[in-house]
């Protein structure tokens, strides 16, 4: 019997570990909604590890007033429609908030619903995916205060995002989740100010959800729809995002 190569043996102890990783990180849920496909693993390795390696509450960095941007890039326009341009002439009056899904009090908030909450503001950083970034102060209400106030099921694993719809696109333009535990971060606000002034246009007004922790296609704009799920599967091609469909990730975690 011939003896096994050094090669051999280091091929099958790499796959003996990552066949025990693969079942570690199944059973504890850390396996991302785009796992599929050529970069799948890629994606869970990258997903579970922040999961593993970092603290549920550790805390972007904050930065002082001094030290924001004077130029916050814009990447996106606003909706082109009849509807939004209305919303924008009335002071986004008529907008509403939806919060539905796997909650014991579904929601419907207006804009000054979510302005009468505790206010929460925070200076942090917003880097883009593409390479440029900014520092801003966003103010707004924490997503947690929002789920609590719905009543989240137990069971519920995903919050989901949808922006103002558009012809084509009945999701709305772009649309994303995060896990309950992003979600539940301090830091994550549904955000309706920048700078000590109303959110500009540009920067989703009438309201975005801004998560510091995570790269900046993650902090969705034009919100006008919450849905908390226990499955991504229903929404596009079921990897919780349009940006996995577009050949970004689904976790941004930075």
């Amino acid at each position: 019997m011939n003896k096994p190569s050094r090669r051999m043996v280091i091929g099958a102890t790499a796959g003996a570990a990552g066949l025990a990783a693969a079942r570690l990180i199944s059973k504890y849920g850390m396996v991302p909604p785009d796992h599929y496909g050529p970069y799948g693993i890629g994606q869970t390795l990258t997903y579970a590890s922040h999961r593993i390696l970092m603290p549920k509450q550790t805390l972007a960095r904050e930065f002082d007033r001094s030290q924001i941007s004077t130029v916050a890039s814009v990447n996106g326009l606003p909706p082109p429609t009849d509807d939004y341009k209305r919303m924008v002439s009335n002071g986004f009056a008529d907008w509403r908030l939806t919060v539905d899904g796997m909650v014991t009090r579904p929601l419907t908030l207006s804009l000054a619903d979510l302005k009468g909450m505790p206010v929460r503001s925070h200076i942090t950083h917003q880097a883009c995916e593409e390479g440029w970034s900014f520092i801003a102060e966003s103010t707004g209400v924490q997503l947690s205060h929002i789920l609590n106030l719905a009543g989240v099921l137990p069971q519920a694993k995903y919050v989901m995002f949808f922006s103002i719809p558009e012809k084509g696109a009945p999701l709305g333009k772009k649309w994303g989740s995060l896990d309950m535990e992003d979600a539940g971060h301090p830091q994550t606000l549904l955000a309706y100010g920048m700078n000590g002034q109303d959110l500009p246009l540009d920067h989703g007004a009438p309201l975005r959800v801004r998560v510091p922790r995570q790269l900046g296609f993650k902090s969705l704009k034009f919100l006008t729809r919450l849905t908390v799920t226990d499955t991504v599967k229903p929404y596009g091609k079921g990897w919780g995002s349009s940006s996995p469909e577009r050949g970004f990730s689904w976790y941004g975690g930075i």
